[in-house]
C-alpha cells in the first residue's frame, strides 16, 4: 500500500493485500477519531470546572458577585467579548438587568466598562461610534446595525442644580459605579454568567419593593426626577415604596421644582399607563397635585349622585384603570371630570349635578396639557374626547352619522371606550344598561361603516366643481350649500346621488 502526502490510497496488484490494508486504515482512522472525540470531551469538563471555580472564587473575593446565567444578545455579548479580550471588566448594567430578573424582555441593552473612555474608543477603534456623552464617560458604538451605550464605571460629583453633578470621576470598582444609582432594583450589573447585586436588588425585586441605594433623601437631593422615577415603577411594576424612601419623596417633594417640565411629563406619562395605577395615585396624591395643582379639588369632593359610588377623584382613577393603556385614553380619563368641583349644584332632593362639566373640563385640560408640553394632535385629541365624553348617543344611524361628521371614526371609537371607562367606575346598579346600550351604538356604528355611509363632505356625491358648473358663484355660498346637502343626507331626507343632490342645490341656489 502506497500513501501520497495527502493520506490518499493507491490500489496495489495485489487485491486481497489491498483489502487486507485498507481495512487496517478505516480501523484506524475511526479510533483516531474516538480518541480525538474523548480528548475533547475531557477538555470540556476542565472549562466547564474552571468556569465554576471562578463563579466560587468570585463570591469567596467579593460578596456581592453570584454565579448568574442569562441570555444576552449577540450584538451586546460581542461587545462585552472584546472588552473582555483587551483586559477589562464589563457588564450589562440598570434596566436590561432588572428587566431580565424580571423575566421581561429588555427594550435597551447598557453596558458598562472598567475601561475609560479614550480606551473604549480604541478597542472600537474599527467600529462607528458617537462621542456627544464623552465627558459623562458613554461612548456610543454601532454593533450590527444597533447603537450600544458604553460608560465607564464612575463616581457622581455634587448636583447643584438638582438635576445632574457638576463633575463626574471615573473608577476602577463597579460596586462605586452602582451606589450612585437611585433605586436597588436598577443597582446591579451581569455578564452571561455572574450577577453583581451589592444592594439587594434581585431581593427587593423578589419582594416587589421600590428602595434608594443608599440614603434616600440624598438620592432625591441630588436629582428629584427620581421621586416621579420611583412612583412611575410602582405603577408599573405593581410595586410598593419602601417606607424611608416613601418618607423621603414626601420631604424632598418641593425640589421636583428643579426638573424640567418635558421630564415631569415623561414620567407622569409613564405612570397613568401603568397597571397599577388606582393605588399609586392615589397613596401619592400630593406629588401629584405639586405638578398638577388642579386636581386639588377632585380629592374626596363628594358627588352626591346615585350614579356614583366614589368621589371624582377616586371616580377618575377606576376610570383610568378601566381603559386600555394608551396614552390619549388614560390622560383622558384621568382628567374627564376635572371641571366638575366648578359645577356643582345640588337639586331640590339634595342630588348633586355638574350641568356643563364636559365642556369646563376640556378648557381646563387644555391649559394643562399645554403647560406640561403635550402634542398638538394629542391636545386635540384628549380636549376633544372629555367634550364629548358626556354627550348623548342613540342607537341609530343618524344620531351616529352626525357625530361621526363631527369628529371621524378613529375618534368615535375612542369616545365609545372613554364612556364605556366611565360607566365602569360608576353605580354598579346602572352599569348593565349603559355597557348594552354602548354595545348597540358600536354595532350600529360597524354597520354604518360597513355600509359606506356618507358622514362627511369628502363621502358627497358631488363637490364644489359641480355646483360652479350650475352656475353658482365662487365663494362662501358653495360651502354653505355643501354643508346644508350632507346634512340632509345625514338626515337621510335625500339620497347621496349626483341627480338627487344636483336637484336639491338648483332649488336651493333658486331661493
Amino acid at each position: 500500500m502506497i500513501f501520497n502526502k495527502k493520506y490518499e490510497v493507491f490500489n496495489l496488484s495485489n487485491p486481497t493485500i489491498d483489502k487486507c490494508h485498507e481495512f487496517m486504515y478505516n480501523y484506524f482512522y475511526i479510533y483516531s477519531c474516538y480518541l480525538l472525540y474523548i480528548v475533547y470531551y475531557w477538555q470540556c469538563r476542565n472549562e466547564d470546572a474552571m468556569i465554576e471555580d471562578k463563579w466560587q472564587n468570585a463570591e469567596k473575593g467579593n460578596p456581592y458577585m453570584n454565579p448568574f446565567k442569562i441570555n444576552i444578545p449577540d450584538k451586546v455579548k460581542s461587545i462585552l467579548c472584546k472588552l473582555h479580550e483587551a483586559g477589562y471588566e464589563a457588564y450589562i448594567v440598570g434596566g436590561c438587568v432588572r428587566d431580565t430578573l424580571l423575566g421581561k424582555e429588555p427594550h435597551d441593552w447598557d453596558i458598562t466598562t472598567s475601561a475609560t473612555p479614550g480606551e473604549i474608543q480604541r478597542v472600537f477603534s474599527h467600529y462607528q461610534q458617537i462621542l456627544t456623552g464623552l465627558k459623562h464617560g458613554t461612548v456610543m458604538v454601532l454593533n450590527h446595525g444597533e447603537m450600544i451605550e458604553i460608560t465607564t464605571y464612575r463616581i457622581d460629583g455634587d448636583y447643584s442644580d438638582g438635576r445632574r453633578p457638576d463633575k463626574v470621576s471615573f473608577t476602577t470598582s463597579i460596586i462605586e459605579d452602582l451606589a450612585r444609582r437611585d433605586f436597588t432594583i436598577n443597582a446591579c450589573a451581569a455578564t452571561d454568567i455572574q450577577l453583581v447585586d451589592p444592594f439587594g436588588g434581585k431581593e427587593d425585586l423578589n419582594k416587589h419593593l421600590i428602595r434608594c441605594v443608599g440614603n434616600p433623601k440624598h438620592r432625591f437631593t441630588e436629582d428629584a426626577l427620581r421621586i416621579l422615577r420611583g412612583i412611575r415603577f410602582a405603577s408599573v411594576l405593581g410595586f410598593q415604596v419602601e417606607e424611608e424612601t416613601k418618607k423621603a419623596m414626601f420631604e424632598c417633594l418641593s425640589l421636583i421644582k428643579n426638573v424640567s417640565q418635558e421630564r415631569i411629563t415623561v414620567e407622569f406619562c409613564k405612570t397613568i399607563l401603568g397597571f397599577n395605577v388606582k393605588d399609586t395615585l392615589l397613596e401619592f396624591f400630593d406629588i401629584f397635585a405639586y405638578i398638577i395643582p388642579e386636581i386639588k379639588d377632585l380629592y374626596g369632593f363628594d358627588q352626591q349622585n346615585r350614579h356614583h359610588i366614589y368621589n371624582v377623584y377616586e371616580h377618575s382613577l377606576v376610570a383610568v384603570e378601566s381603559i386600555e393603556s394608551d396614552i390619549v385614553l388614560r390622560a383622558t380619563m384621568f382628567f374627564h371630570d376635572i371641571g366638575k368641583p366648578r359645577c356643582f349644584t345640588v337639586d331640590e332632593n339634595k342630588e348633586g349635578h355638574f350641568y356643563g362639566h364636559p365642556e369646563i373640563s376640556a378648557q381646563i385640560t387644555n391649559k394643562i396639557l399645554r403647560r406640561m408640553r403635550f402634542s398638538n394632535t394629542d391636545i386635540h385629541n384628549i380636549t376633544q374626547l372629555i367634550k364629548y365624553h358626556d354627550t348623548n348617543i342613540t342607537a341609530n344611524s343618524k344620531s351616529i352619522k352626525r357625530l361621526l361628521n363631527k369628529i371621524g371614526e378613529e375618534q368615535f371609537r375612542r369616545l365609545l371606550k372613554v364612556k364605556k371607562a366611565d360607566v365602569l367606575a360608576q353605580n354598579p346598579i346602572y352599569s348593565n344598561r349603559n355597557l348594552g346600550l354602548l354595545k348597540n351604538i358600536e354595532i350600529v356604528l360597524n354597520n354604518v361603516i360597513a355600509d359606506n355611509s356618507c358622514f362627511s363632505l369628502k363621502d358627497l356625491a358631488i363637490n364644489g366643481d359641480d355646483l360652479i358648473q350650475l352656475g353658482i358663484p365662487k365663494g362662501k355660498e358653495i360651502g354653505i350649500i355643501l354643508n346644508q346637502l350632507l346634512d340632509l343626507v345625514i338626515q337621510e331626507e335625500i339620497h347621496n346621488t349626483k341627480d338627487a343632490l344636483i336637484g336639491k342645490a338648483k332649488h336651493m341656489f333658486l331661493q
